[in-house]
């Protein structure tokens, strides 16, 4: 595999409920802009490939039942780091993808061509009544609603050329309206005219993640299987660029990982997801790591703690896959889809 990238989850303080009793300021603080700029700038200076921001309308279950809009969150990120994507978590099931569109074009002009989305699925019925809408429930609808979505974000991504901002001062031209397209969607339960009210991205299309029923449509498949076997055999059949998801807590100088999680299951026992979960020695990961790079394109990993894992993971273990050439740490101005290996995609609506 030639491209090997390494991404983390920053939502919260980890991926543990009770990841907060053990971070480095208090409660109050876990909201801040401080807090969060401390988070993304030492993945960044770690040379993470990127960083991603869960969301959901509904509160995050367990720990500190508050969090801001995950585009808000990236979009702030954006403006104090230069190397490192930015993923938010936007759900489709019944957010309008016109707004969704125009959040996620914004946010890769903020970051320089350095945005991703995580296309989700909202599968609690709690999220209908927030969002004032009919429940969806049925999987063939929820995925539906995903399709349609993906579909109508990329179309109104392209709706302007590149090149359809003029800036001709002189003549008092700015935009030429022949470089501007109609989305014209018609779907079971929304449609759309278009054009967007944003240009077209800095990257063409954002970078976009999604689940393996997702494929076709999305740049990068998100590998979810506890087991590693099944992850690889998963990672190894696509056609497609794969990132691997994985559960981690590593051993500190304070503290062995299992006696870590020991102590915080005596607060609140940790959810057990359906991803690869690794507990131990930094070595040990390191060696993980560099087999399933032979099979996929990258990790996401999720850190118990962050303030404890994060620098583990930036003493130990991205210093050694740097060092043997696993991973590569992102060159500043280079986009995430370059990052990557992705290339700038054509718009689908200019002519030849």
């Amino acid at each position: 595999m030639s491209v090997f990238a390494l991404g983390i989850e920053l939502d919260g303080e980890g991926s543990h409920p009770a990841a907060w009793r053990h971070a480095n300021h208090p409660p109050s603080d876990s909201l801040s802009g401080r807090t969060l700029l401390q988070k993304v700038r030492a993945a960044e200076n770690a040379g993470f490939t990127f960083a991603t921001f869960d969301d959901s309308i509904l509160p995050p279950r367990g720990g500190i039942r508050a969090r801001v809009d995950a585009v808000n969150r990236a979009s702030f990120g954006a403006a104090t780091t230069s190397t490192i994507g930015l993923v938010p978590v936007v759900e489709t099931t019944y957010a309008e993808p016109f707004h969704t569109s125009s959040q996620l074009a914004t946010l890769d002009y903020a970051s320089r061509g350095r945005g991703g989305w995580i296309a989700a699925r909202a599968f609690d019925p709690a999220a209908a009544r927030a969002w004032g809408s009919p429940v969806v429930a049925e999987q063939a609808d929820l995925d539906r609603e995903q399709r349609d979505s993906l579909t109508v974000v990329r179309d109104l991504w392209d709706s302007w050329e590149d090149d359809a901002v003029i800036r001709d001062y002189a003549r008092g031209r700015f935009l030429d309206r022949d470089k501007l397209h109609y989305v014209d969607f018609e779907g079971e339960s929304f449609s759309v005219k278009g054009p967007a009210i944003v240009p077209r991205p800095p990257q063409g299309q954002l970078v976009v993640f999604g689940a393996e029923a997702d494929r076709g449509q999305v740049d990068i498949v998100l590998i979810t299987e506890s087991d590693r076997d099944a992850a690889v055999d998963a990672a190894t059949r696509s056609s497609g660029l794969t990132v691997i998801e994985i559960d981690v807590a590593l051993d500190t100088t304070d503290a062995a990982a299992a006696d870590r999680l020991s102590a915080l299951n005596q607060y609140e026992l940790a959810t057990r997801r359906r991803r690869l979960q690794y507990i131990g020695s930094t070595s040990g990961f390191v060696e993980l790591l560099t087999e399933l790079a032979a099979h996929s394109n990258g990790v996401r990993l999720f850190p118990m703690v962050i303030d404890q894992d994060l620098p583990a993971l930036a003493r130990y273990v991205l210093p050694a896959l740097l060092r043997t050439g696993v991973a590569h740490r992102p060159v500043p101005g280079s986009s995430l889809r370059g990052h990557l290996g992705l290339d700038r995609p054509a718009n689908r609506y200019a002519k030849v």
